[in-house]
């Protein structure tokens, strides 16, 4: 499929009939990386396109292809471009930068004086956003809203975020500050410059933090341990 093909914009009460599908495919894909995102009802995701809060993408002929939608916290002083999915058979396409270039355009719209922030395990998320301006930072640097955290539960790497008092975990943390950031060509160059670093880093993080837990809690049954995490 061309991108030309398929047309990015903002979601509206029309898309709703989508909601259950975004849902699926949102369930469907963390299990295949087994890791886990904050799970959310076809009903939360339809509400979000009711408020104008989200971004779609459809084919002409009305195929389902992407999505990603805005979360406020902090009483608005934090947005986050959440549940970024794109149907399997449209990945590597390039649908991706596309969807989260036009949520990023649209958080900037809504929440002007807003850091715009983000968590992901994957290279490919971060590379996309050190084109928007993103930087790394650290955990402290985000939302303290419980609320937020709180959506952690349903992944399976919660117990390794409590066990080090979510200052850590699998995940990188990424900010835009609207009041404070390098331009995006900067970002999009330093990324370029360290992404093999960064990958081993991450490898790195992920090792650490698995071998905490495990020892941690050497005392609990291993076949729990095994079941979270595979191994």
């Amino acid at each position: 499929m061309e991108k030309q093909d398929i047309v990015v914009r903002v979601a509206t009460h029309l898309d709703a009939h989508y909601a259950v599908r975004i849902t699926d495919e949102m369930e469907s894909s963390a299990k295949a990386r087994g890791t886990g995102i904050a799970k959310r009802s076809p009903e939360y995701i339809a509400s979000k396109m009711l408020e104008g809060k989200a971004v779609i993408a459809v084919t002409y002929t009305g195929q389902w292809v992407g999505f990603c939608y805005i979360e406020e916290w902090s009483h608005g002083k934090f947005v986050a471009n959440s549940g970024l999915i794109v149907s399997p058979e449209f990945r590597k396409s390039g649908v991706a930068k596309l969807i989260k270039r036009r949520i990023f355009e649209l958080s900037r719209e809504k929440y002007p004086e807003s850091k715009i922030f983000g968590l992901t395990t994957g290279l490919a998320v971060m590379k996309i956003n050190s084109e928007l301006g993103y930087e790394p930072v650290t955990y402290s640097e985000l939302t303290n809203d419980e609320t937020f955290w709180a959506g952690c539960k349903s992944c399976v790497n919660y117990d390794i975020l409590m066990s080090k008092e979510r200052k850590n975990c699998m995940c990188t943390a990424m900010l835009y500050d609207p009041k404070d950031h390098q331009e995006p060509a900067q970002t999009a160059e330093d990324f370029k410059q360290n992404a093999s670093l960064y990958e081993r880093f991450q490898h790195i993080k992920e090792l650490k933090l698995l071998d905490f837990f495990k020892k941690k809690n050497s005392n609990k049954s291993k076949s729990l341990f095994s079941a979270f995490f595979n191994i």
